[in-house]
């Protein structure tokens, strides 16, 4: 028997009908989308129709997306391509400490391009301060990275009022959303970003297929070059098969946001009710602002990897999914400046749309008979 699934956050299972969707161009539909005949425009056409449908899950123009292979590369498209294309105004990015990997090492790379940057801290909850953001600002800062959601407490930063801010200053604002979408409403004109990053794989889709949305007027340095595909501005023959599997995702999560939001606050709710029979369990995060389908959850004097590998019946993860080889305290726990005690005996459990009140009830079971064997 599989065990229960609790680790959403780390990737989501391909949809039925996104599958469906992707299946006539797995053998049917194999054409160039560069091609002049039925053949391409067949397939330039599923492509178009893919980005319409993401552009209405964003609330941005589709003209503004472009597809690429994932949250890693928009990302590093994102700011690489702005601050190399931006240098001449200025050499300051302003981001924070508890960013994915993808952002942070981004910008660790451009330290030793000339590049200052300054790494925000958050609250105990694992939000930005305001505050904070206008106080690293410089004459010389051309560009603010926010995660929306991050991926290990589900705490949403305040993006709206940090575009705001950057807005004034002449400043622009990228957001690392591949957590977010699918999951709460990331709206582009409310969010009032520049860059915006989005992974398949956190929403129901592919693995391998992301999108970046560009806002009018922003300048990227490339960071593909090649032919003149999505605008000039990504090269590389599009990935047909599974952009269309990335747009009807955003279709299928666009029409059951509501629904989905409201299920997987219920199932999180009704764990945490249920671990916290515990003695010395903390939930890490932002009670008001976060996602509902995340919970961490730190078990003082505990190793997070011991407490995993004595539940077979669960499948979770220790701090970031991407780290799960290291019982070290990760960067996020840390900016937050959980106590050590109980951060290293932090695991997340992460819900989705196949989640069950039934499998909610039978991994809390499991993991309170586990927490407590290795206590006695």
């Amino acid at each position: 028997m599989l065990p229960i699934y609790l680790d959403y956050n780390a990737t989501t299972p391909i949809a039925k009908e996104v599958g469906d969707a992707m299946k006539p161009f797995l053998y049917d539909h194999f054409g160039n989308p560069s091609s002049s005949h039925v053949y391409g425009q067949t397939c330039k056409k599923a492509v178009e129709k893919g980005r319409q449908q993401l552009a209405s899950l964003l609330n941005c123009k589709a003209g503004n997306l472009i597809f690429t292979s994932g949250g890693t590369e928009s990302n590093n498209y994102a700011i690489k391509g702005y601050a190399f294309a931006n240098k001449s105004k200025g050499n300051h990015i302003i981001t924070t400490r508890i960013e994915h990997p993808a952002v942070s090492e981004v910008c660790k790379y451009l330290e030793t391009e000339g590049f200052e940057i300054t790494y925000l801290p958050v609250d105990e909850t694992g939000r930005v301060q305001l505050t904070d953001v206008e106080a690293a600002i410089r004459p010389e800062t051309i560009l603010i990275s926010v995660m929306y959601a991050n991926n290990e407490v589900g705490t949403l930063q305040p993006i709206s009022e940090i575009s705001a801010i950057a807005k004034k200053r002449g400043i622009a604002v990228h957001s690392d959303c591949a957590q977010a979408v699918g999951k709460v409403p990331v709206d582009i004109q409310k969010l009032g970003v520049d860059l915006l990053t989005v992974a398949g794989h956190k929403l129901y889709g592919p693995k391998g297929i992301g999108a970046l949305y560009i806002a009018d007027g922003i300048k990227l340095q490339k960071l593909m070059h090649g032919a003149d595909h999505e605008n000039n501005l990504r090269a590389g023959t599009e990935n047909v098969l599974e952009i269309v599997g990335l747009g009807a995702a955003a279709e299928l999560c666009e029409a059951n946001l509501s629904t989905g939001m409201v299920h997987d606050k219920v199932l999180i709710s009704r764990l945490k009710k249920a671990l916290s029979v515990l003695d010395e369990v903390q939930f890490n995060g932002n009670a008001d602002f976060c996602l509902p389908n995340t919970l961490s959850a730190s078990f003082k004097n505990i190793e997070a990897n011991t407490l995993l590998a004595n539940l077979p019946q669960v499948a979770a993860s220790a701090g970031a999914a991407c780290h799960t080889d290291s019982i070290s305290v990760s960067a996020t726990l840390a900016a937050m400046q959980i106590d050590q005690a109980y951060a290293m005996g932090t695991i997340r459990f992460s819900v989705g749309k196949y989640s069950t009140e039934d499998e909610m009830d039978r991994a809390s079971e499991v993991i309170i008979q586990a927490v407590n064997n290795l206590r006695n």
